[in-house]
């Protein structure tokens, strides 16, 4: 006999947020609280946008749950959130993409591809799980997936990695990040970030207790500030956490960068932790990775993920290479935070790491095609787009449309227009330096991209 599950539609509701003061937000929040409702004031924290700033109440266990036959019941008690995490709540793209479907509108805000990844790879999982592969997997990867990285990351750095010692396979590179962060950074640590930001950074350095250290990247060309640079890095510097391509402007660090980087790291004995999930979606360079670079190996921690390469977003694999001192710091955080990841999957991760060389160039020329249609689209509508040389995401000025910040340009573009893009003022630890500028994606089938251009140009005008 199957268990039975006795949670009902009604409990499920009482788990919903329910307010933003951010009138699109809040409206959003309270249409799926329905009569639960129980808003709190919001509270700003560091300037940060308003609709980040709460999340509303819901019951706790302590309380009675409500009855079948509705009899009333005491009234609920506010979430419970360590002060460490107050100022995050939740994310922009969780937001975004539950607005997308209340609102009908067009999602061209969170980077998750409309189209579904390679038959070869769906069906090695399929065959995985067919074959019994459903079990727990060692903690840092089943043998074949972590010999698959070390042929990978050979094939495109040079370098010979031990797949048993120097390889650590994660929940998505969002696992990486955090196992490699708490792993490896100490209270009151000092680690460089570049803004803007993949906001998971930023969380995950505060849930460590390390001190931030901002270096604003600048349209146009979000190039480094070298002289910025060298007066930030000091002996007190733990590590410096790098994204190339880089979410969210698109931006590949040049060698020059990353050499001026690497010798700043090896003067003052600082780690690198860099996040390369884009790295096949190079479009006007070849993808450098850091530890390629002289000397830097011993001092660099690579992630990288599946999903994005093979539009398996949902699969949440990961992984991340490291010499073995660092290695063991990763590992240790991993085996505490998932412990191991999804066995099947993993199966079939192996088979999508080797595929042909052929897979690339024509997922490289795919997302080329893409990017032109979005690209010449909103230049048509009247933004100002930056150049972007890598992942599949463009950074726009919105300023000629006259409304007075990206959250409320974002808001009017999901109420009017019924398109999504992403608010980038969330990606910096001062918002007002990304006020000026949104994120669109182009991991949309061409059909999408055309009609949300057309939705733009239809009601989009300048002021």
């Amino acid at each position: 006999m199957q268990p039975q599950c006795s949670w009902t539609r009604t409990h499920a509701q009482m788990l919903r947020p329910l307010s933003h003061k951010c009138s699109v937000f809040s409206e959003h929040w309270l249409k799926a609280a329905h009569s639960h409702s129980h808003s709190h004031s919001v509270r700003r924290s560091h300037n940060r946008p308003t609709f980040r700033a709460t999340m509303s109440t819901v019951p706790t266990r302590k309380e009675s749950l409500p009855a079948q036959d509705g009899s009333s019941q005491k009234a609920p008690q506010p979430l419970q959130v360590a002060k460490r995490l107050e100022k995050f709540k939740t994310t922009i793209f969780t937001q975004m993409s539950m607005l997308a479907i209340e609102h009908g509108a067009i999602n061209l805000g969170q980077g998750f591809p409309n189209f579904d990844g390679p038959e070869f790879v769906k069906e090695a999982a399929i065959q995985a799980i067919k074959d019994g592969k459903n079990q727990y997997a060692r903690g840092h990867g089943i043998p074949e997936f972590n010999a698959a990285i070390a042929e990978r990351f050979k094939k495109d750095t040079g370098l010979v990695v031990d797949p048993e010692k120097e390889v650590t396979v994660t929940s998505g590179c969002t696992e990486a990040i955090a196992a490699t962060i708490l792993g490896l950074i100490n209270p009151g640590d000092e680690v460089i970030l570049f803004a803007p930001f993949y906001d998971s950074y930023e969380a995950t350095l505060s849930m460590a207790g390390a001190k931030i250290k901002g270096i604003t990247l600048r349209p146009p060309d979000f190039a480094v500030p070298i002289d910025e640079l060298k007066s930030t890095v000091s002996k007190n510097t733990r590590a410096i956490l790098i994204n190339t391509p880089h979410n969210p402007t698109g931006k590949m660090f040049t060698r020059e960068e990353l050499n001026v980087i690497a010798s700043l790291c090896i003067e003052n004995d600082v780690l690198v932790f860099t996040d390369e999930v884009y790295d096949k979606l190079a479009f006007e360079m070849d993808h450098i990775s850091m530890a390629s670079l002289p000397s830097m190996y011993d001092r660099t921690v690579t992630m990288n993920s599946l999903g994005k390469t093979f539009s398996l977003t949902g699969w949440k694999i990961g992984w991340a290479v490291a010499p073995p001192h660092l290695t063991w710091g990763v590992r240790q955080a991993h085996s505490f935070l998932t412990f191991a990841t999804s066995t099947p999957m993993q199966w079939a991760a192996s088979v999508a790491l080797r595929a042909p060389d052929s897979y690339y160039v024509e997922l490289k020329r795919d997302y080329l095609a893409k990017k032109a249609i979005l690209v010449e689209g909103l230049k048509d509508v009247g933004f100002k787009v930056f150049p972007s040389s890598g992942t599949y995401f463009v950074v726009v000025d919105h300023t000629p449309f006259g409304l007075d910040d990206d959250i409320a340009f974002c808001e009017y573009l999901i109420k009017e227009v019924g398109v999504v893009a992403i608010p980038t003022s969330v990606f910096y630890l001062n918002p007002e330096e990304g006020k000026n500028l949104v994120r669109f994606t182009f991991c949309k089938d061409e059909r999408t991209l055309r009609s949300a251009v057309e939705r733009m140009k239809e009601k989009l005008r300048k002021k």
